[in-house]
This record gives structure tokens, C-alpha cells and sequence, in this order.
């Protein structure tokens, strides 16, 4: 039997759920495809971009980066350094609370950072100059470092300056991993390895307004174009990666736009100078003035990338005439070669990344050799076991990039410094290591800038490290998306996202 609902009524019942439910009409869920499955949920234990992706929306840091790639206050609403560099005193935001109800404080700073320096955390290279700890009162904390450290704000935009719940991370322990609790715009929810992780809106969110959506999903889409389609269909509203072949293919009604613009980071490959053909700096010198980065730029990456020759893109302050890549020349290629003992040319190993691009880079970069007598074997390896290789020497070419990081000594010190944890070319020049020294302690900016103007000079002679490109931020968004907001360190950032 039907009854009809009196027009009165109906009228009534939908003003209140457009009025007690406008969320509703405002209910949305932001949808991000990464190209890799995170590893574990926890900055401490990190060594992924992506995870560095997810976790903006859980953890607030205590600093920030804005458009610019400049500091900004976050969890710290300002902070004051000694004349000598070597004190910090951070002034923390009053009434923020973790996403357990549990207060952030001077306390759960001081908790964070001693956990970070454990021998078990990955960042206790990057924390290992802080040598006292002082809580001052409940919203002020002084950090005391063992030497003047330049880069130490800029650590702490990162995953060193992400801060968990101490109360969480006694609670869970070892499983922590998988029970992130932060103080950001975005509440945990849970995962399904490989393909979900679930986030929802915290309404108890320090900043005024924000988050705009009620949950984010990240959906793991190893394959480009898999992702690229779910951004075309609506299904995903931001991709974490774009087809390079797609950008300039923007048909004019598409629902997308692409960001395109320049990251920190750098594409290259190592060349073992403790082992022959590389330990000879000219063999090293022959094999860069022979790459033609602009027809790599354009036929790998579709210009999506800047061609250089240096750590520096030009998102850095540190970024100098090094970077401008040397013109292409056979003949001095050649003259090198003979001088080096190597006329008749010679044979190495490239090992590469998996993925189609790289591959067609090296295709390309064997060309590129060939007309000097040099004979380049390709070899696919995984990053994992590209690493391994790296530490311990065990190969001959190696091609491996860095996803850069805003301050200049975290692209170049541990890379070519004798002994850094990152120098797999396995060089070393004590003047190179003196400069580089000299720009950690110094807090000048300008007078940084030329240490690292010096160090590159240097090293674009030695060449220890083939620099081909600087790769840029590369997204796909959905139009429907509003208030995305481009920071230089390749990080998405969800707070201030609409639908």
C-alpha cells in the first residue's frame, strides 16, 4: 500500500539533509595512484618517495616547505638560531593535538627526535648532530647540535621532522609500522597490500578549514598508463606519474591538466673509479663530453625533464654554470681515449633500472658512445639489487638517480665525499670533501652558493658521476580537482585539496 508523504514534508525533509547533510553535497574522496607500493608507515623506518607521499597526509612536520621550496613554520610557529649555529630554539603551536586525543608538545618532540637518532632509524645520519636536547616549557624545546649544521632546518621538512603520537608508538611497538598516528589532516584507517590505503578526514585538525575532503585512497598502479586511464575515466584525481609520450598528446576537451614543472632531483649514472677503465679520470671525461642530454631530454622524456650537468637543478639555490651540459665532441673523446691508454676504445656494463624509459635511455647513451670505440652492455636489474651493487662496488656503469631534497648538501656530500654513504663511484678528493665541508657549516646563504659553485667545478673534471637530466614534478590532475598546491620536493600534499 502506498502513502503518499505530504509535499510539506518532503520539502522540510530536504532542507534539513541539505542543512544537517551538506557535507554531503560536499562529501568527497580524493583518489591518488602511486606508481609503488608504500613499505612500512612509520618515518623512522622510510626509504621510499611514496611512503614520503602518504605521509603528508598523516604526519605534520615542524617545518614545511612552501611553492618556492623555501622554510616554513608548521608544527614550529618560528624558532631562533645562535649566533654560532649551533643552538635552535623552536617555539611550538599551542593546542594541537595527535590524532589519539594525546597533546603535542615540547615532550613528544623531544620523544621524536631522540627516536629518530636510534641506531634502528633511518635517520640517525640526518639527526646525528643534534647533542643535547633541552624542553624548556611545554611549547619550547632548544636543540643544541655538535657543530654548525646548514641543512639541519631543511631535514625537518622531511621525514626527520614528521612527528608520531609517543603514545602510539609505545602502544603498538614493533607494529607501529603499520599504525601511523600523526598530528596531519588525515586519519589511518587501514591497507590492502598492493592495491589500497585508506585515510579519513581528522575533524579535530589544528589548521582552521582544512582538510576539504572527507578521505583520501591511495590506489597502487605500478603501470603508467594503467593509472593514466584511471585518471581519464575519473576513477583517480591525481597520478603520481604522467607518460611522458602523453604530455604534448592533451586532446582539448580532456577532464586533466598535467604539472609540469622542475624538481630537486637528478638522473645519471655512477662509473666505478676503483676499478679499470674508470679509475682513469680521462676514459671518465671521454665517456661525458660524448652524451648528447638534449636529444635525451627529447626523445626519452619529451622534454619533461631539464637536460644538466650538475647535482643542482635549477629549483636550487645552488644551482651554477656547471649545470650548462658540455657540446658533443668525438674528436676530443678520442684524444682523451689515447692519452688514457684506451685508443682502440673499450667495453663496459651499464646496469639499469627495470622501467622502459631507462632502458631507452641507455639504448640511447650506447649510441651515443660507439662512434669513440666504446662498447656499453645493457644490463635490467632491480633498485634493490642496484643498491646492493653500489655498496659494494660490484659493477662498472651503474644508473641510479635521486629524487633531490631542498637542501643542496643532501644532493651532492654523501654522493662524492670520500667514504659518504651514497658515493658508489667510490671516489674521493680531499678538496672536494674540504668545500663540501666548508658549505655545511657555513649559514650564509650566498656564501654557500659559491663552495658548491667550487665543488662542481672540480667534479665536473673528475667526473665520477655521468649527470644527464634533472627530472621535473610530474602529475596528472584531474580538473575537477581545486587548491593543489606544486612544492618542489615531488611530495603531493593533501590538506588543501577540493573536489
Amino acid at each position: 500500500m502506498n502513502k503518499r508523504v505530504p509535499r510539506l514534508l518532503l520539502s522540510a525533509l530536504s532542507t534539513a539533509l541539505m542543512a544537517g547533510a551538506g557535507w554531503s553535497a560536499m562529501a568527497a574522496t580524493l583518489n591518488i595512484s602511486l606508481d609503488a607500493d608504500p613499505g612500512k608507515l612509520d618515518p623512522t623506518q622510510s626509504s621510499m618517495l611514496n611512503e614520503r607521499i602518504v605521509y603528508q597526509s598523516i604526519f605534520d612536520k615542524l617545518v614545511d616547505l612552501d611553492g618556492e621550496g623555501k622554510i616554513i613554520p608548521m608544527l614550529a610557529e618560528r624558532w631562533t638560531v645562535s649566533d654560532d649555529q649551533k643552538t635552535y630554539t623552536l617555539f611550538l603551536r599551542k593546542g594541537v593535538k595527535f590524532q589519539d586525543g594525546t597533546p603535542f608538545d615540547a615532550k613528544a618532540v623531544e620523544f621524536n627526535l631522540l627516536r629518530g637518532q636510534e641506531k634502528n632509524s633511518l635517520r640517525r645520519n640526518e639527526l646525528k648532530y643534534i647533542s643535547k636536547i633541552t624542553v624548556v616549557d611545554e611549547h619550547t624545546i632548544k636543540l643544541e647540535l655538535s657543530t654548525p649544521f646548514a641543512p639541519f632546518l631543511s631535514i625537518l621538512t622531511d621525514r626527520a621532522g614528521m612527528m608520531s603520537s609517543p603514545a602510539a608508538v609505545k602502544k603498538f611497538g614493533d607494529d607501529y609500522v603499520n599504525n601511523p598516528v600523526g598530528t596531519g589532516p588525515f586519519i589511518y584507517k587501514g591497507r590492502l597490500k598492493g592495491a589500497t590505503i585508506t585515510l579519513e578526514k581528522n575533524p579535530n585538525y589544528w589548521q582552521a578549514g582544512l582538510p576539504k575532503v572527507d578521505g583520501v585512497v591511495y590506489k597502487i598502479m605500478p603501470d603508467v598508463n594503467v593509472a593514466f586511464n584511471n585518471l581519464r575515466s575519473g576513477q583517480v584525481d591525481i597520478t603520481n606519474r604522467f607518460p611522458y609520450k602523453e604530455i604534448t598528446n592533451i586532446a582539448a576537451g580532456a577532464k586533466y591538466t598535467v604539472l609540469n614543472k622542475p624538481s630537486l632531483g637528478f638522473r645519471g649514472f655512477y662509473m666505478n673509479t676503483g676499478k679499470p677503465p674508470f679509475d682513469k679520470k680521462e676514459v671518465r671525461e671521454a665517456v661525458d663530453i660524448l652524451i648528447d642530454r638534449n636529444a635525451i631530454a627529447k626523445v626519452v622524456y619529451n622534454n619533461a625533464v631539464a637536460p644538466g650537468h650538475s647535482a643542482f637543478s635549477k629549483a636550487q639555490f645552488a644551482n651554477g654554470p656547471s649545470d650548462v651540459p658540455p657540446k658533443v665532441d668525438v674528436a676530443r673523446a678520442k684524444e682523451l681515449l689515447k692519452a688514457a691508454g684506451k685508443e682502440g676504445g673499450f667495453s663496459f656494463k651499464l646496469t639499469l633500472p627495470t622501467t622502459a624509459d631507462e632502458l631507452q635511455a641507455g639504448q640511447m647513451i650506447q649510441g651515443m658512445l660507439r662512434p669513440a670505440g666504446i662498447n656499453v652492455t645493457l644490463e635490467k636489474t632491480e633498485l634493490a639489487t642496484q643498491i646492493e651493487n653500489g655498496k659494494t662496488g660490484n659493477f662498472e656503469g651503474l644508473f641510479v638517480g635521486w629524487s633531490g631534497r631542498p637542501d643542496p648538501d643532501q644532493n651532492i656530500y654523501d654522493f662524492v665525499t670520500t667514504n659518504g654513504s651514497l658515493n658508489y663511484s667510490h671516489f674521493g678528493a680531499k678538496e672536494v670533501d674540504d668545500i663540501l665541508q666548508k658549505a655545511r657549516l657555513e649559514g650564509d646563504q650566498a656564501k654557500r652558493k659559491v663552495f658548491y659553485d667550487q665543488a662542481m667545478a672540480l667534479l665536473v673534471k673528475e667526473v665520477p658521476y655521468i649527470y644527464l637530466v634533472h627530472d621535473n614534478v610530474l602529475f596528472g590532475i584531474s580538473k575537477a580537482v581545486q587548491g593543489f598546491q606544486y612544492v618542489p620536493d615531488g611530495v603531493i600534499r593533501t590538506a588543501t585539496v577540493s573536489k
